[in-house]
């Protein structure tokens, strides 16, 4: 059975509705540049601006996801290098 680091806090619902408020966002853009009243480099400019700030928030969510799951990790293995420091100094004092 494979032992996991990460535990993944949320709901299958929160991540559906997070998916689903991404699609209709998208959507909605991609509409509202279509009926917008401008020529098409105007609206070439504002989708490429659009799709480079989804990206650039797909990023910062993995960055800050990745920070996270290490700094975890790092202070499991600080606190397993603790407990085991006490107790071996534990059991010295004791005797």
């Amino acid at each position: 059975m494979a032992s996991y680091i990460y535990e993944n806090q949320n709901t299958k619902s929160f991540y559906n509705m997070a998916w689903i408020a991404f699609g209709i966002s998208f959507i909605g853009m991609i509409v509202g540049l279509i009926y917008l009243p401008t020529d098409f480099a105007m609206k070439g400019f504002l989708a490429m601006t659009y799709l480079f700030s989804i990206t650039a928030c797909f990023t910062v969510a993995k960055v800050v996801r990745d920070k996270h799951e290490s700094d975890r990790f790092i202070n499991k293995v600080e606190n397993a290098k603790t407990e085991k420091f006490l107790n071996e100094n534990t059991s010295v004092l004791t005797n």
